[in-house]
């Protein structure tokens, strides 16, 4: 069992950045290919980032691609999302999830409770 918590979220104003880390228990960590999805008030919950076990390798949804980067520390069993040049189309609750495949959420067995990024002036 994998256990997943985020943090860092917050508000933000447009063109600023902030930093979103998950930390994860158990042993299974470096395993895993990671990805942070995020779901906006009223809309359905769509992919943002994936980094595969190593890190070596990430692939980004159109929207933030140039604007956020996806990164990891397997001593730290932690993986990261650095967001820059936040919009207010960034609004959402961002959740990280691990175990799945590709951009596919149906795929990940893991997912933590979310946390809260408000872009606003």
């Amino acid at each position: 069992q994998v256990h997943l918590v985020e943090s860092g979220g917050g508000l933000a104003q447009p063109g600023g950045s902030l930093r979103l880390s998950c930390a994860a228990s158990g042993r299974t960590f470096s395993s895993m290919v990671m990805g942070w999805f995020r779901q906006g008030s009223g809309k359905d919950r769509e992919f943002v980032a994936i980094i595969n076990r190593s890190g070596g390798s990430t692939s980004y949804a159109a929207s933030v691609r140039g604007r956020f980067t996806i990164s990891r520390d397997n001593a730290k069993n932690t993986v990261y999302l650095q967001m820059n040049n936040l919009k207010s189309e960034d609004t959402a609750v961002y959740y990280c999830a691990g175990g799945g495949i590709g951009s596919s959420m149906s795929t990940y067995n893991y997912w933590g409770q979310g946390t809260q990024v408000t872009v606003s002036t």
